[in-house]
């Protein structure tokens, strides 16, 4: 008998629900339901392909409070940062179901002649999917969306601190038309077993995975050894610069998205804020006092702040900042923490952070906001640039020309200028470096979920 996954509230601690604890077997046979599902899927059309995209769209909307109360439970996220969430979920849906009838390819003529050359794109074939907790539903719809678009069947492992919201994706897709087996979803709590023996079994032509670096690699290490087609959104350490005539309204509203949302718990999140000295101090102070008036608790409690994913997390945020502070750095302000059982801490902003501190030169995926000034503007992107992340920045400048020019010189896959969001569903979503491989959303979204054949046909 399959033992379960006990889903805990990380705000109350609350058990939320129990999920099957699938087996590296049980995994393996929802490879062989999706490899066996796979020639119909491929072969239906791209207008039918569509409209069960477009119908699981609409019907994500319609119950929307529903999915966001399900994704605000189980993660802990604010109930506003859930319902946002599930549009920006849903909307994978309708930007594929738009792709999927869109279908590339290229004709012409071979330069010596005598042989016409037809171009296109076919399903790469079972794709495993496996997606982090922080955004449990827009992770597993920004893959799902291109590989059923494409024609792709999948496996999606979710992961184990948030699984229903995926469950309920998929039942929704179910309700849209999806056949059996198009998609699986394996909840487990041995991920390692069970991502291993999908990327060793030859049914399994595409990898996508969001997530740490650490575990990128390997996977990484593990598809090298059938030479999977691989897709990987991984660590960031996103920058947030402000020049000296920056708009402070604009970048304080902009900073306050880009760093606490969803608790600072995003992969885009503003990790280190680089401002001119010009503006610093200011800026700063204006920084705290907003800081300050968050709410932190629960998201059926209307809380803007919600907990962390666990007590793990918590106490490393509480080692980094403590580390910052034990090298020179101060503690600004701090919100109001409540006396809860969750996992919480409470938004902080730190001044005078060292140039070598864990806490700008590592991803902190927490509420913390660490202060570093610069006057110089190339010295300034050398020390942003030294990082191994590459994911996402944010430039505040009111002369447009220097924010581009500043945007132009970042070693970042998505840079937001004068906003404090950069994802997309129509925008190619990825990173550089040790941020990842590949893109998510977009043309570029579909096509990673395709390989490309061309026929020589003898025009003599």
């Amino acid at each position: 008998m399959t033992s379960t996954i006990r889903v805990e509230d990380p705000a109350t601690l609350e058990l939320v629900g129990e999920v099957p604890d699938h087996t590296v077997a049980e995994g393996l046979a929802a490879v062989e339901r999706a490899a066996a599902a796979f020639p119909a899927w491929a072969a239906t059309s791209p207008r039918a392909r569509s409209e069960v995209l477009r119908r699981a769209f609409e019907l994500m909307l319609e119950r929307r409070e529903e999915l966001a109360e399900l994704i605000a439970r189980e993660n802990g996220k604010s109930l506003s940062d859930a319902a946002g969430e599930v549009v920006y979920a849903a909307e994978f849906f309708r930007w594929f179901s738009e792709e999927a009838v869109r279908t590339g390819g290229d004709y012409g003529s071979s330069p010596a002649g005598g042989t016409r050359t037809v171009v296109h794109h076919r399903p790469v074939g079972v794709a495993a999917l496996v997606t982090p907790w922080n955004f449990p539903a827009a992770m597993a719809t920004r893959k799902i969306g291109p590989a059923l678009a494409a024609g792709c069947t999948a496996v999606l492992k979710p992961a184990a601190e948030t699984p229903l919201t995926a469950l309920a994706v998929a039942e929704i897709l179910r309700e849209a038309g999806l056949p059996e087996g198009a998609l699986e979803v394996v909840t487990t709590t041995d991920a390692a077993g069970v991502v291993s023996a999908w990327l060793a079994d030859s049914r399994v032509r595409k990898v996508s995975f969001t997530g740490s670096t650490n575990v990128g690699r390997t996977l990484l290490r593990q598809a090298a050894d059938r030479v999977l087609t691989t897709s990987m959104e991984l660590g960031g350490n996103a920058p947030f610069i402000v020049t000296a005539d920056a708009d402070l309204d604009a970048a304080l509203a902009g900073v306050m998205v880009a760093k606490f949302r969803n608790a600072g718990q995003a992969c885009t999140a503003a990790n280190r804020l680089h401002l001119h000295a010009d503006i610093a101090e200011e800026f700063t102070a204006r920084l705290t006092a907003e800081v300050e008036k968050l709410t932190v608790g629960a998201a059926r409690d209307g809380a803007a702040i919600g907990p962390m994913i666990s007590a793990a997390a918590v106490k490393r945020i509480t080692r980094v900042v403590d580390d910052a502070v034990a090298a020179g750095a101060r503690i600004a302000g701090r919100a109001a923490l409540p006396d809860l059982p969750g996992h919480f801490y409470a938004p902080t902003v730190v001044t005078d952070v060292p140039a070598d501190a864990v806490l700008v030169t590592e991803e902190v995926f927490g509420p913390v906001a660490p202060v570093r000034t610069w006057t110089d503007e190339a010295a300034m992107l050398a020390e942003v640039n030294a990082s191994e992340y590459g994911l996402a920045a944010y430039v505040y400048a009111g002369d447009l020309q220097q924010g581009m020019r500043i945007a132009e010189r970042l070693d970042a896959g998505m840079v937001g200028i004068n906003r404090g969001l950069v994802s997309d569903p129509a925008a190619p979503f990825g990173g550089v470096k040790q941020s990842g491989l590949g893109r998510e959303g977009a043309r570029e979204g579909l096509l990673e979920y395709t390989e490309t054949q061309y026929f020589s046909i003898d025009w003599s």
